[in-house]
């Protein structure tokens, strides 16, 4: 056990999960860097700098630069899962799927379906999510409810590196192609991580705080900002239990039913928009079911319906934050 950011634990499941099988190969933009150029050979890693070091361990034969195309890398790591490799895609930004829409969500989500089940895409795509770095409106977008709503694809949203690790050797195993969704913000962040490989079952939430006043939904970066808010309802009186799904597909809504049959209320956090997405899913779900159980009226934290600002002062006023949240939960309290 060590101290490592979700940077170094995503680039350690790699590397175990190289060592372990041959099959599995990364493919993607700036992966191995300065071919021919030169200078250094592994220049960057990746534009997040994730797989920084791979090259000189794997060679150029499994870590594979591709073009600046997101339809050319994307289809060749399906057609390569389809043929029998383990492929671990790179898609920069999750705001590029329209260029490769028809690579992921036609083909690879569909491909065992199509074929009764004779056939499996063992693909992973690595993808970050997020705003809060001024990218503006087409990089700064959280689209896993888009991956979510396509089946036959897995989607995960890790929010820590000890569950970025495990889940990652999850996915790479995983025979059906999965989303792996990073946020930006979060990899700097560091915690204790075993040095040894291990791998985390999909569909399990997590609970990260537990209090019987008010269940409290929210993912991956939002877990951390809704934590926030959790200590200090604490403070006064409102103890609240923090659910972390961890995967939107398969969803663990096992757990948040308990939850909601203990506590009555329900505040979803989702840094996705507010039409369509994973809070207003994970809603309709519970009003669904646990309808009986509800105290109070569901509510949903989110994004306003428009497209992320650049600005710095309206990207902060456009993400959820503790006081949005607080302000929630105390609502379905007076309820």
């Amino acid at each position: 056990m060590s101290v490592k950011s979700y940077r170094a634990a995503i680039r350690e499941a790699l590397e175990h999960e190289m060592q372990r099988d041959p099959d599995v190969v990364l493919i993607g933009q700036d992966l191995a860097g300065g071919a021919g150029g030169g200078g250094e050979d592994d220049a960057w890693g990746g534009p997040m700098a994730v797989t920084k070091g791979l090259v000189g361990k794997f060679g150029r034969e499994r870590v594979l630069d591709t073009p600046v195309s997101e339809a050319a890398s994307i289809g060749a790591a399906v057609g390569a899962a389809a043929a029998g490799l383990r492929p671990v895609a790179e898609l920069m930004f999750c705001d590029f799927i329209g260029v490769c829409c028809d690579q992921i969500l036609n083909q690879a989500a569909k491909y065992r379906y199509t074929f009764g089940g004779q056939d499996q895409v063992p693909l992973t795509i690595r993808t970050t999510i997020g705003a809060g770095q001024q990218l503006g409106s087409q990089h700064s977008q959280a689209l896993y409810p888009l991956f979510s709503y396509f089946p036959g694809l897995k989607v995960v949203v890790p929010a820590t590196a000890y569950d970025a690790k495990g889940l990652l050797a999850t996915a790479i195993r995983d025979n059906d192609p999965v989303i792996f969704c990073e946020h930006r913000l979060l990899y700097r962040l560091r915690e204790d991580v075993p040095d040894e490989s291990y791998t985390i079952p999909f569909g399990e939430a997590r609970i990260v705080e537990e209090g019987g006043d008010v269940t409290v939904v929210a993912l991956s970066r939002m877990v951390h900002v809704a934590a926030e808010a959790v200590r200090a309802l604490r403070e006064d009186g409102i103890d609240c239990d923090l659910i972390d799904p961890r995967t939107t597909t398969p969803l663990d809504t096992d757990t948040i039913f308990d939850s909601v049959e203990a506590t009555g209320r329900l505040v979803i956090v989702d840094e996705a928009g507010p039409r369509c997405g994973t809070a207003s899913d994970i809603a309709a779900i519970v009003a669904e079911e646990m309808f009986n159980a509800l105290r109070a009226p569901i509510r949903r934290v989110t994004p306003p319906y428009a497209p992320v600002p650049a600005a710095p002062e309206l990207e902060r006023s456009y993400v959820p934050d503790a006081s949005r949240i607080i302000a929630a939960v105390r609502s379905v309290m007076e309820r």
